[in-house]
C-alpha cells in the first residue's frame, strides 16, 4: 500500500498553477485562479451562518432528531 506525503503548501501551490496554466494555458488558467478569490466570502459567510446556529441549539434536542429518538415537540407531535 503506497503512503501519501503531503507536499507544502507552496510546493502544492506551484504544482498546481503549473498543471492549470499546462491543461488550460495561461489565460483559462487566471481566469479561473480569479474565480477561487470569490469563494472564500461565500464559505465564511456560510460558516458565521452556522456557527449561529450551533448558539442555539440543543445537542440532546439534535442528536436525538437526527439519530432517531422520540421526541416531543412544542407542538405535542412526537417525531422518531
Amino acid at each position: 500500500m503506497k503512503h501519501s506525503v503531503y507536499l507544502s503548501e507552496e510546493e502544492l501551490v506551484r504544482r498546481a498553477v503549473n498543471a492549470l496554466s499546462r491543461e488550460l494555458g495561461p489565460v483559462e488558467a487566471t481566469r479561473f485562479l480569479a474565480r477561487l478569490r470569490q469563494i472564500p466570502t461565500k464559505r465564511i459567510e456560510s460558516v458565521k451562518r452556522h456557527r449561529k446556529w450551533q448558539t442555539n441549539l440543543d445537542p440532546q434536542a439534535f442528536f436525538d432528531e437526527v439519530f432517531g429518538v422520540a421526541h416531543p415537540t412544542k407542538s405535542g407531535c412526537k417525531h422518531g
